[in-house]
């Protein structure tokens, strides 16, 4: 049901307030309910305005410091102060084009001051500035600014696919770094990883050797002592001809490798035998030398 009214009678409906006048004067305020009117007396109902909050939405153009252009909307929410509700009704005639009015002025004095990614940074700024010059301004019409709220803040859209580009450069980036510190971290462990394999490789080799040592000596010793008439000589030449012919034979028989040719003989192991003989004698003048 809406507000109906006669000569001589009236109801205003809920959140609404109604302006009486008398003899085409102001008279009084009319609360929500049943009113009773004089025209005799000049009473008349001039106008009804509601005290509901009122959303006005205000695109605003304008250009930033970084002569960017940019379209910003505003979404103002406002309603009469029932209490000067007369004054709402008889300063104003349009009071959205005024709000509107009041809203680019304020914006297209602010946002020229900012950059871009500053006026992206401080909306809410922008927005306080607004709601400041209305609630001075309008609160003398009896007007109440509820809210003002800084909904979209549109660039060019050549503008907007640069920054896109901008962005997905710098995390293109971004990615580029921390892929070279991956690959940094994985080049080091295998370095570690080589070191050590090494490491361990050269120890290997090292108990190998010392086995074949100790086993030689310990083949000298048993065969000296249970062949009577041999010298540890005759010892190491036999055991030095047997791993030559026992090398000939894997050079035979393994399938990978080609045919090599090699002189060979007793006599070459002979000359090998006393090659190293003379170097352990070496070795070992050379060290009594030094003491």
């Amino acid at each position: 049901m809406g507000n109906s009214f006669c000569i001589f009678c009236g109801c205003v409906q809920q959140s609404n307030v109604g302006v009486v006048e008398r003899w085409g004067r102001f008279y009084k305020l009319a609360e929500p309910g049943f009113h009773f009117f004089n025209p005799f007396a000049g009473e008349c109902l001039a106008g009804l305005l509601s005290t509901r909050v009122s959303s006005l939405d205000v695109r605003i153009e304008t250009k930033t410091k970084d002569n960017v252009f940019v379209q910003l909307l505003c979404s103002i929410q406002y309603r009469v102060v029932k209490e000067n509700a007369d004054d709402a009704f008889y300063e104003l005639q349009n009071p959205k084009e005024q709000i509107q009015a009041y809203v680019f002025d304020v914006v297209r004095a602010l946002v020229p001051r900012m950059n871009l990614d500053e006026l992206f940074e401080q909306k809410g700024d922008v927005a306080k500035a607004v709601l400041e010059e209305l609630e001075k301004v309008m609160g003398e019409y009896g007007y109440n600014i509820e809210h003002i709220l800084m909904v979209d803040i549109i660039p060019d859209n050549a503008v907007r696919f640069a920054m896109n580009e901008i962005n997905a450069a710098q995390r293109l980036q971004l990615a580029s770094v921390y892929k070279g510190e991956a690959e940094k971290v994985l080049l080091v462990k295998k370095a570690e990883a080589e070191a050590e394999a090494k490491f361990l490789g050269g120890v290997g080799v090292a108990r190998q050797r010392q086995a074949i040592t100790d086993g030689l000596r310990e083949n000298i010793l048993n065969f000296s002592h249970k062949v009577e008439g041999t010298s540890a000589k005759e010892v190491m030449d036999l055991i030095m001809i047997t791993q030559y012919f026992d090398t000939i034979k894997d050079l035979g028989n393994s399938s990978k490798n080609t045919t090599v040719f090699i002189p060979h003989g007793p006599g070459h192991v002979r000359d090998i035998g006393e090659q190293i003989r003379n170097g352990l004698m070496e070795a070992a003048s050379a060290q009594v030398n030094a003491e």
